[in-house]
């Protein structure tokens, strides 16, 4: 139960308000002055001010300010009297969160009052959700709280210590060169090298030497003798990513050193021995590529002593929030942005999107909105256009709330009325031209659905 504190002298008001909001749910406290108000809040957490403007000794501005420097996002509303108006817009400069000028209809007080306390529920999730990353569901810069992510922090723990080779499989975005890094720097190896190559960037030839290195003179071009990847990893870890991408004849010579540690350069006769760890990953089935001979069955029994496969995002929706309040924060202490929280209604969207990037497409989707979003939270407004469509039909309806055929409707209709106005930047013509209804008809069922 949330609790909303009323400020206001006039102590009929108090009375009043009291009795209206209790019946509405919330707990209640009421004071008659500023100062009061201050000492209350100094022994109760409370997740609502309702304040009047005009009072003795403190008025409703200056108990604003004082609020806002103990607590900048609790949500204050202000109360006006008729004739304060110019008060009421300097209380909106300075941080509240609006203003209700008296006298006022108990319908449109409850809306603002639903409608702040709701928004602060969603920053107070948000400071949990950070303080959860901070905790148990992060594993260096690896996010999850869900079971398979939490089954992944175990494998990582108990192969980190080990010298075995491990294969990371699953599709692009999910984080593999991640769980790499999460292997070998809590591994005995962390202070030696961690080198990385992509095995899908480079030609045959170029790969060869990439890895094993080449001698002065080995071919046009080779002026100088040079260490490969494996001569440059040594006593640390070797990541190789997208293995699945490397060719018959050098999937031949990774064999070899997997087995014996051993390989000559490129043009180069004298063996070198290695200690290197491999960790390699690719998004392609390499079992299927063993059956169709297209990849060594030998060369794939080695790397793959220890398997991860990671999830693709949309099997592990309950890390979202986590990963959204994650890259918050990460992006706007980059942006000097001060702390960012994220709307009930985009973290629900942002739980239903497919994600066919994974991981890396929900970072680089936070990050622009970190970048756009005009004040401290990010709202569906903020979201890239390319997440939002018609198509996108997967908007969390509550079925199981429904229970008659036009409560359902009027859900449905709600939901794409939201999308309509989304993607037309809230310009109400050109939502109605989207839905194909004249504009009138939209404005009735705005109204019908209370999203004026």
């Amino acid at each position: 139960m949330e609790t909303i504190l009323v400020v206001d002298d006039e102590k009929n008001y108090l009375v009043v308000l009291s009795a209206f909001l209790t019946e509405e749910g919330y707990e209640v406290l009421t004071a008659d002055n500023g100062q009061r108000a201050l000492e209350i809040m100094d022994v109760t957490e409370v997740d609502l001010v309702l304040t009047d403007m005009k009072m003795p000794s403190m008025d409703g501005i200056e108990l604003l300010k004082r609020i806002k420097e103990r607590s900048p996002e609790l949500p204050v509303v202000v109360m006006t009297a008729y004739g304060t108006v110019e008060k009421a817009v300097e209380a909106m400069q300075l941080g509240a969160f609006n203003f209700i000028q008296k006298p006022f209809q108990n319908e449109t007080l409850k809306q603002i009052v639903n409608k702040a306390v709701a928004t602060y529920r969603v920053v107070k999730e948000n400071r949990r959700l950070i303080q959860a990353l901070e905790g148990r569901y992060r594993f260096d810069n690896i996010i999850g709280k869900s079971k398979p992510m939490q089954a992944i922090f175990d494998i990582i723990q108990k192969v980190a210590p080990t010298r075995a080779t491990v294969l990371v499989t699953g599709e692009s975005g999910t984080g593999k060169e991640l769980i790499a890094k999460a292997i070998h720097f809590n591994s005995p190896r962390r202070s030696k090298p961690f080198i990385a190559v992509s095995c899908a960037a480079l030609a045959e030839s170029l790969l060869e030497t990439e890895l094993f290195g080449h001698e002065k003179g080995a071919f046009t071009g080779a002026t100088t003798t040079r260490k490969g990847r494996f001569e440059l990893a040594d006593g640390g870890t070797l990541f190789l990513d997208e293995i699945g991408e490397v060719t018959p004849s050098v999937q031949v010579k990774l064999l070899r050193v997997l087995e014996e540690m051993t390989f000559e350069r490129v043009g180069g006769t004298k063996s070198i021995t290695v200690d290197v760890r491999l960790i390699a990953a690719t998004n392609k089935d390499l079992k299927t590529m063993v059956k169709n001979h297209s990849f060594r069955e030998d060369l794939y029994f080695r790397l793959n002593v220890v398997h991860i496969e990671l999830p693709p995002l949309r099997e592990r929706t309950e890390d979202i929030p986590l990963l959204t309040a994650y890259f918050a924060k990460k992006y706007a202490r980059k942006a000097d942005k001060g702390e960012i929280s994220i709307s009930a209604e985009a973290t629900e969207f942002l739980c239903n999107h497919r994600w066919p990037g994974n991981v890396r497409e929900l970072e680089n989707a936070i990050e622009r909105a970190v970048l756009f979003c005009k004040g401290n939270e990010i709202t569906m407004d903020d979201l890239p256009r390319e997440l939002i469509s018609f198509s996108d039909l997967e908007i969390p309806i509550d079925w199981q709330k429904l229970s008659k055929l036009p409560e359902a409707l009027d859900a449905i209709e709600k939901r794409l009325i939201q999308k309509a106005l989304l993607l037309s930047n809230n310009v109400q013509s050109r939502a109605a031209n989207l839905l194909g209804i004249p504009r009138a008809n939209l404005q009735y069922r705005l109204k019908k659905h209370n999203l004026l």
